[in-house]
């Protein structure tokens, strides 16, 4: 027998590397191994253990080979109680720290890493009148297959990927034959349990000659076992000498609990992962939309709809409400069918205790059952929204950046029961609200980036027609003045009629060089807000007749239209700057002068409007403006005739200065016109002086 070999010996090494799975089916060729997963080997070796602790078995032979210690450490406990009920206990592992060959409470063996035990799994259980055994290999699972399996469960334990590929069955004849297999592989390891394993055999009637020829000679082991042809009639006639009569039930219940573990727990990763794939698709539609769109209305009209089909809830809302508001527009819902719609309403923030509370804390809020929660029974407005929607469960998520709200997600749960939470819900809730709120921040970096790139548009032009005006506003004034200062210079008998051409002449170029310096400087103080206004209460008449003198020193009575008033009886005191206010009347009255022809009229007209203000318009009868450009006639250097072709002179800098002027003190500017040759209207506000004003209650207010 091979059993007291040197172990070092190569007929040893043979034996060991050899699989009890192969040399069982070879013996007996009749068996069929099935296909077995981790759990539910699990299940059958407990309540193979289990039944040995439950029944009354006299001196029972238990084997069991575990593949690495690590699976024997999880199970030693139940051996050592095992151990009480037989000294026939036999444990196989490969040792990883501190497994060796030893006798405790039980037999331990260890076995060599590269021996073929290393890839199966053995539990023999033999009685007089009881015989089970357990014997399978493990099917590898190759790299890619694992891959797959982690990709596709993640929160699934690897075990439940484990296969394996065996024999399990009560039949006694095919437990005898594994038990002398086994016992075989014991001897080997520890042959000074030879008079322990005999007990066995004798007692069992295990035949070992078998088992010894096949780990002798495995390639000629399926011939030996057809030539033998008392080989297995024997062992099958065992089966009907000793008959099974103990009560199974503890073998059945433990199976099937270990059976019902398993689909629940097969259950609950399933439920787990398809939560988790309904997580990672709705979160995926958000940033579909999100890349698709960067406009913000598209964005919250997705979020709002799938986030509320795939959570059931009654009503979905997504509304922005920053901080300091008051109150909200509803813009966006999400509604089941018979639910009433709010969309298009104000929410009232301000009294509301749940919108508060998010104020706070920046953390969402979940009222399980609006009937039981005293946030919302103790809170008139709450209770009244309650009561007219039907809410019986809702949760409220705020939508943060950076720490500032933006705005909320709320959910509604309508019905006679209040909503239970699944687990998950309220963070796929704060996943998708971290969404929408990178979204709003992204449409506002984009809306912000718009309006830079308006404002670099409006620069750039600035910047061509301050080239163009500086080019035509100031070298043709200087050629003007250098050409007449050099003729006075090289020209001492010049009639005098003639040098007093020429000095007028480069005085005047010299008055329009200044006026544009003066536009300039003025214009950038108003924009940068360096201007220190003087606000007092004033007689716009007087203002009116101030600025008309003005014109009449600029233009000649037979070159300049006429100019007519027709200002309100009883207006009141208006309140500005008076220097500031007469240069904008002077401004206006300067530009229709320059575009109105001297057979046309310019009229200037003051009343008192509805907002506490008095309007004030100029209006023309001459060149008119198209009214596409009604707007940008106050830009900067705006010329309707361009910068380079106009025949008007000025700098396209009168009405810009108008518009700063105006804004300053609180009112507005705007024009109206028909079309070109159909005249123009200047209209600016000035505000009233107020009754609390002293200089008021003297001059009186027109009312």
């Amino acid at each position: 027998m091979v059993f007291f070999c040197d172990r070092r010996s190569k007929k040893i090494y043979m034996s060991i590397s050899t699989s009890v799975l192969s040399d069982l089916l070879i013996t007996l060729p009749y068996l069929r191994p099935q296909l077995y997963f981790k759990a539910s080997l699990t299940a059958l070796s407990h309540a193979m253990e289990d039944q040995v602790l439950a029944a009354t078995l006299e001196e029972p032979l238990v084997i069991a080979s575990f593949q690495r210690e690590r699976f024997y450490r999880q199970e030693a406990h139940r051996y050592q109680r095992l151990a009480q009920r037989s000294n026939q206990i036999y444990v196989l592992s490969a040792p990883e720290t501190d497994f060796c060959n030893k006798s405790d409470y039980y037999e331990k063996v260890a076995f060599e890493p590269d021996d073929g035990l290393s890839q199966e799994w053995h539990l023999v259980v033999l009685a007089q009148n009881y015989a089970t055994c357990l014997v399978c290999r493990e099917v590898p699972l190759s790299l890619a297959k694992k891959q797959q399996m982690r990709e596709l469960s993640p929160a699934l334990d690897m075990d439940t990927s484990r296969r394996f590929e065996g024999i399990w069955t009560s039949e006694r004849g095919v437990s005898l034959k594994a038990a002398s297999l086994l016992l075989e592989r014991i001897l080997v390891y520890r042959p000074e349990l030879v008079p322990k394993i005999e007990q066995a055999r004798s007692r069992f009637h295990l035949d070992f000659n078998i088992a010894s020829n096949i780990a002798s000679n495995p390639g000629s082991n399926r011939t030996k076992a057809k030539a033998k042809g008392n080989t297995i009639q024997p062992v099958q006639s065992q089966t009907n000498e000793y008959a099974c009569d103990i009560d199974t039930d503890p073998f059945v219940q433990r199976l099937v609990t270990y059976l019902q573990a398993s689909q629940y727990k097969l259950h609950k990763a399933y439920r787990s992962i398809a939560a988790q794939a309904r997580k990672e698709r709705l979160v995926n539609s958000i940033t579909t939309a999100i890349r698709r769109s960067l406009n913000p209305q598209d964005v919250l009209q997705v979020a709002v709809q799938e986030l509320g089909e795939n959570l059931g809830a009654c009503r979905c809302l997504i509304y922005r409400a920053p901080a300091t508001d008051a109150e909200a527009i509803i813009e966006h819902e999400y509604l089941k069918t018979g639910m009433l719609s709010l969309l298009g309403q104000t929410w009232h923030l301000q009294n509301n205790p749940l919108f508060t509370e998010i104020l706070q804390s920046s953390e969402g809020v979940c009222v399980a059952d609006t009937m039981n929660d005293s946030r919302v029974t103790n809170s008139l407005v709450l209770w009244r929204q309650v009561e007219k929607l039907g809410i019986r469960s809702w949760l409220l998520e705020p939508v943060l950046s950076q720490g500032r709200l933006l705005g909320v997600i709320e959910l509604h749960y309508c019905g006679n029961s209040p909503h239970l939470w699944h687990a998950g819900e309220i963070d796929l809730v704060k996943a998708i609200a971290t969404q929408i709120g990178a979204a709003l921040i992204q449409a506002e970096s984009f809306a912000n980036l718009e309006e830079l790139n308006i404002q670099l548009e409006a620069l750039d032009r600035t910047r061509s027609n301050l080239i163009a005006i500086t080019g035509h506003e100031l070298r043709t004034p200087l050629s003007t003045i250098q050409v007449c200062l050099e003729s006075l210079a090289t020209e001492p008998d010049m009639p005098v009629e003639l040098q007093q051409v020429m000095l007028k002449t480069a005085l005047s170029d010299s008055e329009r060089m200044r006026k544009l310096v003066q536009d300039f400087l003025t214009l950038s103080n108003l924009e940068s807000g360096r201007v220190e206004w003087h606000p007092e209460s004033l007689s716009l008449q007087e203002c009116i007749d101030l600025s008309l003198s003005r014109a009449r020193s600029r233009f000649t009575m037979e070159d300049s239209p006429e100019i007519k008033t027709e200002i309100a009886k009883n207006l009141p005191l208006v309140r500005a700057d008076g220097d500031w206010l007469v240069e904008v009347l002077s401004k206006l009255i300067d530009n229709s002068c320059k575009f109105t022809p001297a057979t046309g009229t310019i009229t200037i007209k003051a009343k008192r409007n509805r907002d506490r203000m008095v309007e004030v318009t100029v209006t023309d009868t001459g060149r008119g403006i198209e009214p596409n450009r009604l707007e940008i006639v106050f830009d900067r250097f705006y010329q309707e005739e361009g910068a380079l072709r106009r025949t008007t002179g000025g700098t396209g800098l009168g009405l810009a200065i108008c518009r700063q002027i105006v804004n300053g003190w609180g009112g507005e500017i705007w024009a109206k016109s028909t079309g070109k040759n159909q005249g123009s209207q200047f209209h600016f506000t000035v505000p009233v002086v107020s009754r609390d004003d002293p200089a008021g209650r003297l001059y009186g207010n027109g009312e």
